[in-house]
């Protein structure tokens, strides 16, 4: 990988010397994945494989995670204590957790019975109980964070109880995250209800501070434009001066992102912000198997295809990895690669000489 971007970062703005700060934006499955990648490059306290300055690369990592979701566990907590959904949150919180296998067992154990219990999983109750003894979600995400040890900070991009809605292209509109899901119909555009909700203070302090932001893997309409309409994020991570990158899908998802390209998934995300977001877009170049190509042919998705020049039209620089795993016939980001690319184009950025212009990666 070789793009060397300007020094002075995207906006004009001297970038910090030392440990990265580090913002990962997104939800589901993706952003808790990708955490257990860059956690790597967290210190934690007197870990023995940390005490050299260099391998020390990111000095603060915040997670900023959607929260819209409003089934199985997570939906039904959210109707019956009237809360923010906590499925996306303890999966960010088991990634960045210092006994990442022990916790996962338990946060992510389901209970296969009991009236009342049965399909909740631990770690959704371990959050509702916090939330009921301090009333307040983001200080119950914080202090499960504190207990469990995490490598990182994680915040809901909202503390207020939002459904997202869904415009079609037909005209019609779909509420609520599960239905829109299961819809058939195509996304023209996502609106969150109510529509003027307002972020963390410590998000937008986050983004402002940051040396690399990134946006996604994850699911286009529910995972990742939810947090661009939280009222004052979008505008924050345009003005920042931090290198910002796009991670894409390596699939499409059917009813939600079918025959979309990586160009479509960026040029959504900049529409819903209002403006260029990206500087560069991790872009999966292995192919996938026959086998796993037939299993997603059957939901009706497909590998999502790699529109390069339409990229690089909009200002952005595709960067190509080998960041697809086969995992029995399902694709999966290899985090590891994807960790390590995102931080080597945050360093780079920041230690390129002034004068030398941003080179392309099409490799």
């Amino acid at each position: 990988m070789s793009p060397k971007p300007d020094a002075q970062g995207t906006r004009g703005t001297p970038l910090r010397s030392g440990p990265l700060r580090v913002v990962a934006i997104g939800g589901g499955t993706g952003l808790s994945t990708l955490l257990k990648g860059l956690k790597r490059y967290v210190p934690a306290p007197a870990d023995p494989l940390f005490s050299s300055p260099s391998k020390t690369l990111i000095g603060e990592l915040s997670a900023v995670v959607t929260v819209s979701d409003d089934g199985g566990s997570s939906g039904r907590l959210r109707k019956e204590f009237n809360m923010l959904p906590p499925g996306d949150i303890r999966n960010c919180i088991v990634a960045l957790s210092e006994d990442e296998a022990l916790l996962s067992k338990l946060f992510q154990h389901r209970f296969s019975k009991g009236s009342g219990l049965e399909g909740h999983s631990f770690g959704n109750l371990f959050l509702a109980a916090l939330t009921s003894i301090t009333s307040d979600f983001a200080e119950a995400v914080r202090q499960s964070a504190e207990i469990l040890l995490t490598r990182g900070h994680i915040f809901p991009a909202t503390t207020s109880n939002v459904e997202l809605e869904a415009i079609m292209e037909d005209g019609s509109r779909v509420r609520g995250e599960t239905r829109i899901t299961a819809s058939k119909g195509r996304i023209k555009e996502l609106v969150l209800v109510p529509p003027d909700v307002e972020p963390m203070p410590q998000t937008l302090a986050a983004i402002a501070s940051a040396d690399l932001i990134s946006i996604g893997p994850g699911s286009l309409f529910t995972s990742l434009i939810p947090n661009l309409l939280v009222h004052g994020i979008a505008q924050a991570i345009v003005e920042s001066p931090a290198t910002k990158v796009f991670i894409c899908n390596l699939m499409t998802q059917a009813n939600e992102s079918l025959s979309l390209t990586a160009a479509d998934h960026i040029r959504a995300l900049d529409q819903h912000a209002g403006g260029r977001i990206f500087d560069y877009a991790l872009i999966n170049r292995m192919p996938a198997s026959p086998e796993m190509k037939a299993k997603y042919a059957l939901e009706g998705a497909s590998q999502i295809v790699n529109d390069l020049d339409a990229i690089e039209a909009m200002g952005v620089i595709p960067v190509l990895g080998d960041y697809l795993l086969d995992d029995k016939g399902v694709a999966r980001h290899n985090y590891e690669r994807v960790a390590q690319d995102l931080l080597e184009l945050a360093v780079q950025s920041r230690d390129t000489e002034t004068s030398r212009p941003p080179a392309t990666s099409r490799h």
